[in-house]
């Protein structure tokens, strides 16, 4: 058993609602404690309370607490688990505030449609924009505090994050997501076998990867799989990714339309009023490209009626919550509290990463953020390799690769000028004098979040 400290930030998303009963069910971490803190310190103390009843009834002794200052959650802690949307304090998370919908409507008055908007595009670019300088100042202070600790991001745009915090910082940064293991999932639904009888290698970066070898209990196969692409009708939400898929001969591990079509131009070529391609109004919820923004403040007494609101909402949310069976093992799930675990005894697992390429596929950089299978012991994690990746996908890789370069860099340089190379390489570029333009409102709807362009 290693007792140790783990500092939650950005604790009162929802995210920690599986993230803390995760962590309270791994009997390798019992005893340690789990610290708070959140800039919106009425939701960490919520779910400072729902994280303490997790602990209590999985009787592991895990001690969690809410804290109100940075500086006295990440003070010695070994492991810092980060879920910070960039667009300040919200309810329900960045999807639907003010922010995300301005990085959605702006572009769609030059015709750049987008539906998820949190990974590429100009609204993946902006949320990197606002999040990447709020990530460098914590691994400063880390830096100060806790060197040694490992940062563990769940936040998006995942890899343009994580590449920002290791070149700009000394820190160590793990990226957690769940975009593989619920491809495998997926996968092995459609093949009608158990997943963990698949074995399979991607290749790719967050939210963009896919299949190079899928074998059932030592057999290939991926004829199969390509056979029932070929023969079966795609489900709804799917349509895109399996024609995507046939094309390249190597499946789309991450299967729904609506993330990976951010990758490619066809939203572009969408005329205002005509549907949006694959069925992804379906996706919108009924949100409009015509919608507007309400700038305006409400009274002091109207916004503190809906904090209470808010914060009841989140507090009845967890109550509903019920302790699981067993951690998640990485395949079924993000498996955050078993990852914890294994490095803190350094014990030797496998687990889904996004981490530095360093080498695991040879004809990509080095530097590159990639989502690939990696060996835990008590120094972290290191990337298995891969090898390397078919011309088709390496083109595809190598431009979603130099645009998170960039996005990291406009953002801890507050420069615009790199801002705009990242749009102009985006597949959803436009012309750049309309580019430019764009950009412009973009920075200005986003200025309260991005001073160092406005210096």
């Amino acid at each position: 058993m290693a007792s140790t400290k783990i500092a939650c930030l950005g604790a009162g998303s929802i995210y920690f609602a599986r993230a803390l009963p995760d962590l309270a069910l791994v009997p390798g971490i019992a005893g340690s404690e789990v610290t708070l803190y959140d800039i919106d310190g009425d939701k960490a103390e919520i779910m400072a309370r729902f994280g303490q009843a997790m602990a209590e009834r999985s009787g592991t002794g895990l001690r969690v607490r809410a804290t109100g200052t940075l500086s006295d959650a990440i003070d010695g802690a070994a492991f810092v688990v980060t879920s910070i949307g960039g667009s300040g304090a919200s309810s329900g998370g960045v999807y639907g505030t003010g922010y995300h919908m301005k990085d959605v409507l702006i572009p769609a008055k030059y015709g750049v449609y987008q539906v998820v908007g949190d990974t590429g595009g100009p609204a993946g670019m902006m949320m990197g924009l606002r999040s990447i300088p709020i990530y460098l100042e914590i691994c400063r202070e880390l830096e100060k505090r806790s060197p040694e600790a490992i940062v563990l991001n769940h936040s998006n745009p995942m890899a343009p994050l994580c590449r920002a915090m290791v070149k700009y910082t000394s820190i160590r940064v793990i990226g957690v997501c769940h975009g593989v293991q619920h491809g495998i999932m997926h996968l092995a639904s459609r093949l009608g076998v158990s997943p963990y009888e698949l074995e399979t290698t991607w290749i790719g970066t967050n939210h963009y990867h896919w299949f190079l070898s899928i074998r059932h209990r030592g057999r290939d196969v991926y004829p199969e799989v390509r056979r029932l692409m070929a023969e079966s009708a795609p489900s709804p939400g799917r349509v895109m990714t399996q024609k995507l898929s046939q094309v390249y001969g190597f499946a789309i591990v991450y299967p729904e339309d609506d993330h990976i079509i951010e990758f490619y131009p066809f939203m572009t070529h969408v005329r205002p009023g005509e549907p949006l391609p694959y069925g992804l109004d379906l996706h919108l919820g009924g949100f409009n490209f015509d919608s507007v923004v309400d700038d305006r403040q409400p009274p002091p007494e109207e916004r503190q009626r809906r904090h209470v609101a808010d914060l009841q909402e989140l507090a009845e949310s967890l109550e509903e919550i019920e302790l699981p069976e067993a951690p998640s093992d990485g395949l079924t799930g993000e498996g955050l509290g078993r990852l914890i675990e294994s490095i803190a005894l350094g014990r030797r697992d496998v687990f889904v990463v996004n981490i530095e390429n360093r080498g695991a596929v040879p004809n990509l950089p080095s530097y590159a953020n990639l989502e690939m299978e990696a060996v835990t012991d008590s120094q972290g994690v290191r990337g298995i390799h891969v090898g390397e990746a078919p011309l088709s996908l390496m083109g595809l890789l190598t431009k979603r690769i130099a645009w998170q370069e960039l996005v990291a860099d406009a953002a801890a340089q507050g420069d615009a000028q790199l801002a705009l190379q990242a749009l102009l390489l985006d597949e959803t570029a436009i012309v750049p004098e309309k580019a430019e333009a764009m950009l412009g409102e973009l920075l200005a709807a986003s200025r309260p979040m991005l001073p160092l362009f406005f210096r």
